[in-house]
């Protein structure tokens, strides 16, 4: 099983995701999207990308953040 990660940074906010093959969950800080984004907006935007590659009941993501905000 392959496992991709990345690392992006801005200002003092890190962000790390990995993303590997599963059936679609996707977590934030250890916190399903759902607790971690109470905001519906916030949750599409995250799986967009996913969305539009048809991708989005294929993959597993998680991401760790430090800094920033929930919005950013």
């Amino acid at each position: 099983m392959e496992i991709i990660n990345t690392i992006g940074r801005r200002k003092t906010s890190i962000a790390r995701v990995y993303v590997k093959p599963g059936n679609g969950s996707v977590k934030v800080n250890e916190r399903d999207i759902k607790d971690y984004f109470l905001s519906e907006i916030h949750q599409t935007l995250v799986k967009q990308p996913l969305v539009a590659a048809k991708a989005d009941s294929q993959y597993d993501v998680t991401v760790n953040v430090e800094g920033g905000g929930v919005r950013g």
